[in-house]
């Protein structure tokens, strides 16, 4: 292989998957020791790459180099969270011998591409951009400092880099047939194409675009004309970006002029695809918006000895390999806490990024019966809670601490920190019961239920994301019935809260004390059910296939 100066793959690409595709994402779940993702979307797209390497697709990842990564998430003396930024390094990252220039507030910063080979941790070809290098100048270097930094200036900045210094890194590698947005975070991309193709129409031909989420928040949206004086419509002028996006107001949102750009665009389940319609069909000149559901990469996170069990009808080794990695998990938590926890107990976890709207703390609604239920004697609980809330957050970092005071020397409830791609792993394998609480419809996806069922955990959910296309209550998980959305929150959560406590009591608890043999049966049904419609494998192919060969319609700009 020449220096990374060209597309380059150490496979032969599949015929299926010969499009040239670079996906742009702000963050990615690959591997524990690199720390480039917060969440569910990083996870989403580590498992994206993972199978596209598996499949042998013709695609490349382009990501950011975070110099402090999300943050590390540490305890105070009272046990309480501590987020701490510390740089971090990587040896298997190498230089790809690819610079480019990007103007940010008129100011020119040069963007190094550093890149992950394929053979390191089995995806595709990786390139992640750092503007933290001696070319640049105190603020260019900050550019890359952490993943969603709390500056406004900062995030767009980051976005700048993402998208117009991705796309000259593609173009060095000798371009692409495709361009796949993994949300709005690389909207710059969508203006330099349109400065290389001075055409709208033909930069639909190559845009795609990916949106996760119904929550506000998640619709990133700033002032045009900062935008417009940080360069962010790169050779654009304004009143163009105006023209081309429809934004004639103060705000401009960046889901919206994706929307307006690509020529096709997806939600990350049939339920999300559904609500993102409703969302943003309204507006005039937005493309066609399909459903892909997400999904995980079996390779990467399902626990092969289960796997095989499942395969070979083995219930006893099944069984036996559950209570292993229940100890695993247990070893952890005593040495986080100092609390040992007993494997044959009944095991709840909750652990995702903690939010408002996933209600972290939902069924401790009424302290007291939650402690009456987990304490009884003749069937006890274990509880685990682990995520980290955004490192800003402070209502959610209020709602985190909160519950390790609760813990404070109640042997049977742990709340773990350092929720990464191995402690996540720990969990799932560990948990008998996977709870998951959003406020529904504003999980679009949620795919942390699903590498849960792979090892063995049942889902315990609200039908929100992907559960409406898996689950079926009683036979391969449990499932709150659904509440009336007109109703206010408050009356929606203490509905939900009644019928997770009356299922927990009813079913859950005394079918795995009591009836082993059904408890079994729903595990093993939930694992046949989640592979492989759930795997990642499903879902590469997908995009393959509904939006990177989807046909495009020319149309004039409509927004004059």
């Amino acid at each position: 292989m020449e220096k990374y100066d060209k597309w380059y793959h150490p496979y032969n690409i599949d015929e299926k998957y010969s499009k040239r595709v670079a996906y742009f994402s702000m963050e990615f779940g690959i591997h524990q020791a690199l720390k480039t993702y917060s969440g569910g979307l990083g996870f989403l797209a580590g498992s994206h790459m993972h199978s596209a390497y598996d499949l042998k697709q013709n695609m490349i990842g382009i990501g950011m180099l975070w110099k402090y990564g999300y943050y590390d998430q540490d305890r105070n003396e009272d046990q309480t969270m501590h987020p701490v930024f510390r740089k971090k390094f990587y040896t298997f990252l190498e230089d790809s011998g690819i610079t480019v220039k990007v103007l940010v507030n008129n100011h020119p910063v040069t963007v190094k591409a550093l890149v992950l080979k394929p053979e390191i941790f089995g995806t595709a070809p990786m390139y992640f951009l750092t503007t933290d290098i001696p070319e640049n100048d105190y603020l260019g270097r900050t550019i890359t400092r952490m993943l969603y930094d709390p500056e406004p200036a900062t995030r767009v900045a980051q976005s700048i880099i993402l998208g117009i210094g991705g796309a000259k890194v593609v173009e060095a590698l000798g371009g692409a047939d495709i361009y796949h947005m993994n949300e709005g975070h690389a909207l710059p991309l969508a203006f330099k194409l349109l400065s290389d193709y001075e055409d709208v129409n033909e930069v639909k031909k190559r845009l795609v675009f990916t949106t996760h989420t119904p929550e506000k928040a998640g619709n990133e949206e700033h002032d045009i004309h900062m935008l417009d004086r940080m360069s962010f419509f790169n050779n654009t002028t304004l009143e163009e970006a105006r023209t081309i996006t429809g934004m004639h107001g103060h705000m401009f949102n960046y889901t919206l002029a994706a929307l307006r750009m690509s020529k096709v665009a997806n939600g990350v389940s049939q339920l999300h695809g559904e609500v993102a319609r409703q969302m943003w069909y309204d507006n005039e000149g937005v493309c066609e918006i399909q459903a892909i559901t997400n999904a995980q990469n079996v390779p990467f996170w399902m626990d092969e000895t289960m796997k095989q069990a499942l395969a070979n009808n083995d219930d006893a080794a099944l069984v036996n390999r559950k209570k292993e990695m229940k100890k695993q998990l247990f070893d952890l938590v005593a040495d986080q806490t100092g609390k040992l926890f007993k494997p044959d107990v009944l095991t709840v976890v909750w652990a995702r990024r903690f939010a408002a709207y996933k209600r972290p703390d939902l069924i401790l609604r009424d302290v007291e019966r939650f402690l009456e239920l987990i304490n009884r004697h003749d069937m006890p609980v274990q509880v685990i809670w682990a995520g980290k809330p955004y490192p800003f957050d402070h209502g959610a970092i209020s709602v985190f601490n909160r519950l390790v005071k609760l813990a404070d020397r109640k042997p049977n409830i742990a709340v773990l920190t350092g929720y990464e791609i191995e402690l996540s792993r720990k969990l799932k394998q560990g948990a008998d019961v996977w709870l998951n609480t959003p406020r529904r419809p504003r999980e679009a996806s949620g795919t942390s239920g699903m590498t849960a069922a792979m090892n063995g955990a049942i889902n315990f959910s609200v039908l929100d994301g992907w559960l409406p296309e898996f689950a079926r209550h009683g036979e391969n998980s449990f499932v709150l019935p659904i509440v009336d959305l007109s109703l206010p929150d408050e009356v929606q959560d203490e509905t939900d809260y009644q019928n997770l406590m009356h299922i927990l009591e009813h079913e859950i608890i005394p079918t795995y004390y009591h009836d082993k043999e059904k408890w079994l049966r729903i595990k093993k049904q939930s694992m046949q059910d989640v592979l492989p419609q759930f795997g990642a494998d499903r879902m590469a192919s997908e995009y393959y296939e509904l939006l990177y060969s989807y046909e495009f319609e020319k149309v004039g700009a409509e927004f004059v």
